[in-house]
């Protein structure tokens, strides 16, 4: 595959390069038999269903992009690619889990006809903040035996932040992983001399990177990802400053009441006197 003159080559943790990627249905079939830890030879058929995108919010510039695929057997899976860090993730992947679920059924339907859905976050985040473990299958299960209740509902959790270094005769799902999450020609290429399937997804990256149009959009979808974060990293700190000033203002608050000065307050606090100033400003207007 011809490289593109100034060597770019898109990154699949911008959900536009995933969501092209996996229109390729050799990619999908090498990836989902990763998911279902079974050959690829074994699934025999995988058809897109189409998707909208989806805005939590009125305004969100973000919506999510996520795939969907229909097995021949009727198995759903749904994945998203989450390269920004999404509050109340796990209550949001339940609720998508549901209506996929749930959305088989027409009126009239009996329960029989329910077939298994599996929800894939793909998480260039760390969702799990307390362990190590970069991926998991987490299915309804009875607490006190750990008996799995029912194979109809699955979710799996990939956290790209989270991968080991590399090992010799890794599963083939942590292989995808380190493909989603590569960041260079030079990683990608290494990565698919390892697996056939994923040479495959090498070979649609190239193809994807070479197309001036798919590289515009894929552009505008990074820049909007990149605002995303932007704007939530100012928000914090804005947050945080806010805070910050809001205690500042209570201490203040406090020793005026004792019939302290400013000059004595900014002294004990070791605070600009003019930031005390104005600060007993703000109270006296209280």
């Amino acid at each position: 595959m011809k490289k593109t003159k100034d060597n770019f080559i898109m990154l699949p943790t911008i959900d536009i390069c995933f969501k092209n990627l996996m229109e390729n249905p050799d990619v999908r079939k090498g990836f989902i038999a990763a998911l279902l830890k079974c050959r690829p030879e074994e699934v025999s058929k995988t058809t897109l269903l189409p998707t909208t995108l989806r805005r939590e919010y009125g305004d969100d510039k973000l919506g999510i992009l996520d795939v969907l695929v229909l097995l021949a057997d009727g198995t759903q899976i749904d994945m998203e690619m989450q390269v920004a860090y999404f509050d109340y993730w796990d209550a949001r992947v339940l609720f998508y889990l549901g209506k996929t679920f749930t959305g088989q059924l027409r009126k009239g339907d009996s329960y029989d006809k329910l077939k298994k859905c599996v929800h894939v976050s793909i998480l260039d985040f760390n969702h799990f903040t307390d362990d190590d473990v970069c991926y998991r299958s987490i299915s309804f299960c009875d607490e006190k035996t750990g008996r799995k209740y029912t194979d109809l509902m699955n979710i799996q959790i990939l956290e790209l932040k989270k991968l080991p270094g590399k090992m010799q005769g890794e599963e083939d799902i942590i292989s995808w992983m380190r493909f989603f999450g590569g960041k260079s020609r030079e990683e990608f290429e290494d990565m698919a001399k390892a697996n056939e399937y994923i040479g495959i997804a090498y070979e649609e990256l190239q193809k994807l990177s070479a197309d001036e149009l798919k590289r515009l959009d894929y552009e505008a979808r990074e820049k909007a990802v990149r605002d995303y974060n932007t704007q939530m990293k100012s928000a914090l700190r804005r947050g945080l400053a806010q805070g910050a000033r809001n205690k500042l203002r209570e201490q203040t608050k406090k020793k005026l009441e004792k019939g302290m000065s400013v000059e004595e307050i900014a002294d004990i606090l070791e605070e600009d006197a003019d930031t005390i100033r104005e600060l007993a400003a703000e109270i006296a207007k209280q």
